[in-house]
């Protein structure tokens, strides 16, 4: 069974990062969105912070509220209360945040995203997900409104050793912000000026290709923003790039709900296009979890399902490509991080279908070769917390 994070490391800001509901058939256009193209590059900026006691807490979120148009004012209020700072000038930042057990540290930085690649090669940033066009454009004019990039999305690598090796010297010095956030989990930023510390930073970055690991959506409003204010500082997009190599994501399933069926019309349509369906006790169901098979329920009876041959796809992916379809009804789908909150919303006509946790290694080689997820098909954890480094784009 999956390793469950605590609700403190899901994201806090509803609008970006919240568990969706939508129809399970819905159809995706995921060659809506481009691919940046290396050479990969993150520039300095000038981060806004919010005070340590505000980081973390879901209240603050309130900050980013409606109206949208209002935000910029609202963070330059409280930059004037100490309520949050905005840093003296442009630098790339190292950001090292510790929760459930788990130290993350990633560098931080705008990314460049008016180079379009043409071919797979020429590739810097793979979206692993398939998104809503509608979600991501109502996300780039809610930016727009606010004037700011208010999370990083998240980039995963594997790094070269020289720049793994600089990142964690840095870590040898004092930090320029050390604190425990409103939850109790560790931030520490490092601030990188240097004009000879960023180009190399910039060349070991030249031909980095990174999985997009969080942040579809914003990573599609990024492109349309760059698209529509070219030649602006909406050119580039709030990134963390994590080095999966150093300090790894912790890389988790998404379980679903299915409002609309039962467990009878699932197991008949996954017989019907040859997949295994047993009838287990709970204990031997989830033992029984892996890559090729998921758990069926109501919270009563509970099932495996196997299919006979997957192709290459991952469960998820088969899950809502070969199975859903089939059902009569369009089931409602709706997204869990843990077995326990599935399980707790789940009844006869509300299904839980549990999943197991993705192999990093196989999505990856997926993405690789120009494959896509559905949506919500992978939790990487954890995030950082809500306010540790914010974008703000004047004239926005």
């Amino acid at each position: 069974m999956d390793r469950e994070i605590p609700e403190a490391c899901t994201h806090p800001f509803p609008e970006y990062g919240s568990i969706a509901t939508y129809d399970a058939a819905m159809d995706f256009a995921p060659a809506t969105t481009p691919y940046v193209a290396k050479p990969l590059r993150l520039r300095p900026f000038r981060a806004v912070m919010l005070a340590p006691d505000r980081v973390g807490d879901p209240a603050s979120a309130r900050a980013l509220a409606r109206p949208y148009r209002e935000v910029a004012a609202r963070l330059a209020h409280w930059i004037t209360q100490d309520r949050a700072v905005q840093d003296t000038s442009p630098a790339l930042y190292l950001h090292e945040y510790t929760a459930a057990g788990l130290t993350v540290r990633g560098l931080v930085g705008a990314l460049a995203m008016s180079p379009r690649a043409t071919t797979l090669a020429d590739r810097a940033v793979w979206p692993h997900e398939a998104i809503h066009p509608e979600q991501a454009g109502e996300l780039a004019d809610r930016m727009f409104d606010m004037g700011l990039n208010p999370a990083p999305i998240l980039l995963v690598h594997h790094g070269h050793a020289a720049l793994r090796q600089f990142l964690n010297s840095l870590t040898l010095d004092a930090a320029d912000w050390n604190y425990l956030d409103r939850a109790g989990h560790r931030q520490r930023i490092w601030a990188i000026r240097q004009p000879s510390d960023l180009a190399m930073i910039d060349s070991q970055l030249e031909d980095a290709h990174c999985l997009l690991a969080d942040g579809h959506h914003r990573y599609a409003a990024y492109l349309r923003l760059q698209e529509e204010h070219s030649g602006t500082p909406w050119e580039a997009g709030l990134a963390m790039l994590v080095d999966q190599l150093d300090t790894p994501l912790f890389l988790g399933a998404i379980h679903r709900t299915l409002t609309g069926t039962n467990l009878s019309d699932i197991s008949r349509a996954a017989v019907s296009i040859g997949a295994s369906v047993e009838e287990k006790g709970r204990t031997a169901a989830l033992a029984a979890l892996d890559q090729r098979s998921l758990v069926l329920t109501d919270g009563e009876t509970w099932r495996t399902i196997q299919p006979d041959a997957l192709d290459g796809r991952t469960i998820v992916a088969w899950l809502h490509e070969s199975l859903l379809p089939l059902l009569d009804t369009k089931p409602h789908a709706h997204h869990h991080h843990s077995v326990d909150e599935a399980l707790a919303g789940a009844s006869a006509q509300k299904p839980a279908v549990l999943l197991p946790s993705p192999d990093f290694t196989h999505v990856q080689s997926l993405v690789e070769a120009g494959g896509l997820l559905p949506e919500k098909a992978t939790s990487f954890q954890p995030k950082p917390p809500l306010g540790a480094l914010m974008r703000s784009i004047p004239g926005g």
